[in-house]
């Protein structure tokens, strides 16, 4: 299939499409604020809440490290959580799209 025969409008169109794109907005969006708020905790606990920060869990690693290598985790979760959920159903609907705007084509 060439892409000169995909009616890019109707599937921009398509109530579908509609229902896929705002899916997936809400959803990135939801992702992007929670690992924005996650990001300044960071920089928020150290400034204002040293103590906790400081406080020794073994060795001379403290929660303030803890927390800073977590960023690394959330960031990894963040990035499963989505393509899980883009494997699962954002990928069904888009070819679902796909395939009715191939068989109105054909």
């Amino acid at each position: 299939m060439s892409n000169t025969n995909i009616n890019w409008a109707a599937i921009d169109a398509n109530p579908k499409f509609q229902t896929l794109h705002r899916k997936k907005t809400v959803f990135l969006w939801s992702l992007m604020i929670f690992s924005i708020i996650y990001y300044f905790m960071l920089p928020i606990g150290a400034a204002y809440y040293q103590e906790l920060f400081k406080t020794k869990v073994w060795g001379v690693i403290n929660i303030g490290i803890l927390f800073a290598l977590s960023e690394f985790v959330v960031a990894w979760v963040l990035a499963f959580v989505y393509s899980k959920k883009a494997n699962a159903e954002f990928d069904a609907m888009a070819q679902e799209i796909i395939n009715e705007s191939v068989n109105k084509g054909a």
